[in-house]
């Protein structure tokens, strides 16, 4: 139900600049009030959300790690730089991995539960599917955005035009088309299609999970439609574009309907944006469990929530105090001395 929801209220939006367009005919409000106001929204809303986490207390290390911390001993137990990170440049490491190539995505595992003769058995497998639609969807979106910067711009940099020469290599149909915009469309559908398959996905899912992905495929089919089909004017398109740039406002009577839908829909994604689960995109920047090195053994670090009243326990103090039972029940010690009776040490 959740789906059905997100889909008749994304209906329902392609609706408004239909019957506004044609039968009110309020070009100029579709064409410029609510693409001007939704990118204000947007950026006042990304800057404000962006601040507001900045400025958020992080008394403790929270890394999330997956990998062995640095032990005593390497070369017994040698450290997942990237997985468990003890220093800044690991840490920086690990962030590239993550920004631009999902790693931690890339270690998804999926559950079943298998029947034997003993029993139910839980049993983990590795699974990339996931990873590969977040990897198609969000890179084919990057550059479909990209690429609508040429109606921004005057003269085209040279990077854009060579970027939109890739796109297009195989030089399908006219106007040619572009293989991002089959990815995009395919990465929407894969992951539209895992929430509403998967019992498990379906289960926890909400209209805010169904609502941007309907969205996101809505504007890039009218897009589609819009170039492939409608065979918009685009010199107009760029007219207006670069009037909105230029601050010199104005609506060619040319473009059609469809590019007001298209225009429309991009609108409220912006708008949308920055209240939505979408601001992971700069989340992941700002994100403890990510951007924090793992060095809480190496290094003590003061809780500055803590009472002042309250001295302290070190791990390093922690292990002098405790260091002989440990030893005795075979627990691991950063520093072995730690570990001897004193008679011993005599």
């Amino acid at each position: 139900m959740n789906a059905l929801y997100s889909l008749l209220f994304v209906f329902l939006l392609v609706l408004i600049p239909l019957f506004g367009v044609d039968a009110a005919h309020l070009r100029t409000f579709f064409g410029i009030c609510i693409p001007v106001t939704a990118f204000i929204i947007f950026l006042i809303g990304f800057i404000y959300k962006v601040i507001n986490w900045g400025r958020s207390d992080v008394p403790f290390r929270i890394p999330t790690t997956g990998g062995q911390f640095l032990s005593y001993d390497p070369k017994m137990f040698k450290q997942n730089k990237y997985d468990c990170p003890q220093t800044g440049a690991q840490t920086f490491v690990r962030m590239v991995l993550e920004v631009f190539a999902f790693r931690s995505l890339f270690r998804n595992t999926a559950a079943s539960l298998h029947e034997t003769k003993d029993g139910h058995v839980v049993a983990y497998k590795s699974s990339k599917w996931l990873w590969l639609f977040a990897i198609l969807f969000h890179y084919s979106f990057f550059i479909v955005a990209l690429r609508h910067l040429r109606l921004f711009l005057e003269p085209i940099p040279f990077f854009l035009k060579g970027m939109e020469f890739v796109d297009g290599l195989l030089q399908i149909g006219t106007p040619t088309m572009y293989l991002t915009d089959v990815c995009l469309i395919a990465g929407v559908v894969l992951l539209l299609g895992r929430r509403l398959i998967d019992p498990k996905i379906n289960y926890i899912s909400y209209a805010s999970d169904y609502f941007p992905l309907v969205l996101i495929l809505a504007v890039a089919l009218s897009g589609i439609y819009m170039r492939y089909y409608a065979k918009v004017d685009v010199i107009a398109i760029k007219d207006l574009t670069m009037g909105l740039v230029t601050f010199n406002y104005h609506v060619p009577e040319t473009i059609g309907v469809s590019f007001f839908i298209h225009v429309f829909l991009v609108s409220i994604l912006m708008a949308y944006f920055p209240f939505s689960k979408l601001m992971h995109m700069p989340g992941i920047f700002l994100s403890p469990t990510r951007n924090l090195p793992n060095d809480t053994r190496a290094k003590h670090h003061v809780n500055p929530w803590n009472d002042p009243n309250i001295k302290a326990h070190a791990y390093a103090d922690y292990e002098k105090e405790f260091g002989v039972p440990m030893a005795e029940a075979g627990l691991p010690l950063d520093n072995p001395e730690n570990g001897k009776a004193p008679e011993e040490e005599a």
